[in-house]
């Protein structure tokens, strides 16, 4: 019992929580494992203008497919809402993802709204790219602190190959400099490494990014959702791929800049700038995890690998107060025990079913 108190302590300090919280009510909003909520994930959008074979693929997600209406997403107003209760829980930091986020229209709007709220002290976006160009100013201007890329390759065949053949490197590329001229920063580079698909592409990546400011980060390929084929062997190690790197280009390990933080960092030995690598397959860090991810149909989910979310826009929509909306998010969370990459091996033998990615985001 001792350690526990020790570990939320500790936590606390280093995380500190919006004014309105007590001691208690800090001790109260922890999961079974002791680990608090900071970061909600926010997919405003299922829809895609990417058909990645890992994620949505076009057999499937063809233009038959019936995504949700618009109806049956959440509405601005709603999203701010079940935020702002989010905050009374704990939550700092907000990621907002899709599917494409910049497919769901005036987006700089909710991103204004969520900027207002009291205990929010940064708002960043995952997106393709292809569309950053067009709205990296606006997002900044409506307070947008940061932003990520999904770029898995500079090779166009190996590119093509892995976003479905939808967009192109040229538009990602724009939007990253639109990014940067708008002072979005630090903006990062995430990478998907599939053995045999991308990996011999890595260094043509990182050649394009030293000396800009951009950081890439390299993460481990995951069994997220039912359709990419998962197999062990196709995982490229942070460790094999940080040896691989580091014989071209030496790298120094960096101090995190947080407790929790996935990707563990290192800095060119000769200035060039910083990368990071996530291992949640061989380094699983479930145990730091606090982070929380509300679908765009208003359901929570609280593992990337979930099975099953817990609805919030069904009660919302039938009047529940906030005090009952805050209530069921609590309880949510204090029941919460997911830690899926520490126990992979044991889970995938018997769960069939997972969260496609594509509908709460990565």
């Amino acid at each position: 019992m001792v350690s526990f108190e020790l570990i939320i302590v500790n936590d606390l300090n280093e995380n500190p929580p919006a004014a309105t919280m007590t001691t208690t009510d800090l001790r109260r909003n922890v999961d079974a494992l002791g680990r608090p909520m900071r970061d909600l994930r926010i997919s405003v959008m299922d829809r895609c203008n990417f058909r990645c074979p890992y994620c949505m693929p076009q057999h499937t997600f063809h233009e038959g497919y019936r995504f949700l209406k618009s109806a049956e997403r959440l509405s601005f107003e709603e999203i701010v809402r079940l935020t702002r209760i989010a905050t009374t829980l704990g939550v700092r930091k907000l990621r907002i993802t899709g599917g494409e986020p910049l497919l769901r229209p005036n987006l700089s709007d909710l991103i204004g709204d969520l900027g207002t709220l009291p205990g929010i002290d940064d708002i960043a976006l995952t997106t393709n790219g292809v569309l950053l160009a067009k709205y990296a100013t606006e997002l900044k201007a409506a307070g947008l602190t940061r932003i990520t890329v999904s770029l898995d390759s500079l090779d166009p065949q190996v590119f093509a190959a892995m976003s479905g053949g939808y967009g192109g490197v040229e538009q990602v590329l724009e939007g990253i400099d639109a990014a940067r001229t708008a002072g979005l920063a630090p903006i990062k580079v995430n990478v998907v490494v599939q053995r045999g698909l991308n990996d011999h592409t890595v260094p043509e990546l990182l050649q394009r990014f030293r000396h800009t400011g951009v950081i890439v980060r390299f993460i481990e390929y995951m069994d997220v959702g039912n359709r990419n084929h998962w197999r062990p062997e196709l995982v490229v190690s942070s460790a094999e791929l940080a040896a691989r790197i580091g014989a071209r280009w030496p790298l120094r390990p960096l101090e995190s800049n947080y407790r929790g933080e996935v990707a563990e960092r290192h800095a060119y030995a000769d200035g060039g700038g910083e990368i990071g690598f996530i291992s949640s397959v061989t380094q699983p860090f479930c145990g730091a995890c606090s982070r929380a991810r509300l679908s765009s149909d208003g359901s929570l989910y609280t593992c990337l690998f979930a099975t099953e979310g817990a609805d919030l826009r069904g009660p919302m929509r039938a009047g529940a107060s906030d005090s009952e909306l805050l209530e069921l998010l609590r309880n949510i969370w204090n029941g919460r025990r997911d830690r899926y990459s520490e126990q992979r091996a044991e889970l995938r033998a018997r769960t069939d079913r997972k969260v496609e990615m594509h509908y709460i985001g990565g």
